[in-house]
């Protein structure tokens, strides 16, 4: 049986949560090979998981959600998902691991 990839949908918050983490880290830690390295890194952890999207266990949530959202660490990032009638994977926000994010997803 082959396996099924998931469409990838991105939201425009996480492009913007994704740009302002490369923007810190060219501009405040002057260290453009990182952020490059980040990017690269946030985008093959998604698109191998785009072929799995619900084969993990939701991340647990303390809101009552229509969709349970699922994480992927990437080094001290984590990229919050929904998978949608179980065809899209929506990548929904990359957050800083050592924030507060509760209150973000």
């Amino acid at each position: 049986m082959p396996i099924r990839k998931y469409e990838l949908r991105y939201l425009p918050l996480f492009q913007e949560d994704l740009r302002g983490i490369i923007q810190y880290i060219m501009e405040n830690l002057k260290n453009p090979e990182a952020a490059a390295a980040l990017i690269d890194a946030v985008e093959e952890a998604i698109t191998e998981r785009s072929f799995c999207a619900e084969s993990f266990e939701p991340y647990p949530s303390a809101r009552e959600r229509e969709l349970p959202y699922y994480a992927i660490y990437v080094n001290n990032f984590v990229v919050y998902y929904v998978v949608i009638d179980h065809r899209i994977m929506e990548v929904r926000r990359c957050l800083y691991k050592g924030r507060d994010r509760s209150s973000l997803i």
